[in-house]
């Protein structure tokens, strides 16, 4: 058996070798830079909202939704989404009377672990929410999926502008 060399003299095998040591390398750089994102969920930047008249969870979604964008205007995706996601997360939120979060639940876990608790603690950290005055019992439980990219920016499904 010959082995093949290069014109510089190695051995094709190592030349192939380096190459995946070389994409190994960029594809974990790619996946840490992207895990970086998720390392710390911002200070909100919305003030407590007025109460939400809606008297059904899917409207109330949309308003829960709208509040959470304005407490992280940075961490919105504009436009379509793109076709692959970094994680895609169905969470259960459950708001007391005064729109303070009461518990919250992940439904659907992201493929990426670094992704659930950044979503969890956006969530919470945007407490109180529009309180649910409208709602039966004053109090509101309702689902959400969140659309995460790797840049650390998000839509919501109830406000979601599409995907690619």
């Amino acid at each position: 058996m010959t082995k093949t060399k290069t014109p510089n003299g190695t051995p094709a095998s190592a030349r192939r070798m380096l190459a995946l040591l070389l994409l190994a390398g960029a594809s974990l750089l790619a996946v840490t830079a992207a895990r970086a994102q998720f390392a710390m969920v911002p200070a909100p930047q919305c003030a407590p909202p007025p109460a939400s008249p809606q008297g059904d969870e899917r409207a109330f979604r949309i308003d829960a939704a709208r509040h959470l964008y304005r407490c992280y205007p940075m961490r919105i995706y504009r436009g379509k989404l793109p076709p692959l996601l970094y994680g895609v997360m169905m969470v259960e939120t459950e708001l007391a009377s005064d729109g303070q979060v009461v518990d919250i639940r992940v439904i659907r876990k992201p493929a990426a672990d670094e992704v659930a608790p950044w979503v969890l603690a956006m969530i919470r950290r945007a407490s109180p929410f529009p309180a649910p005055s409208a709602m039966p019992g004053g109090t509101v439980r309702f689902t959400e999926t969140f659309f995460v990219d790797k840049s650390g920016q998000f839509q919501a499904f109830s406000l979601t502008e599409g995907q690619q």
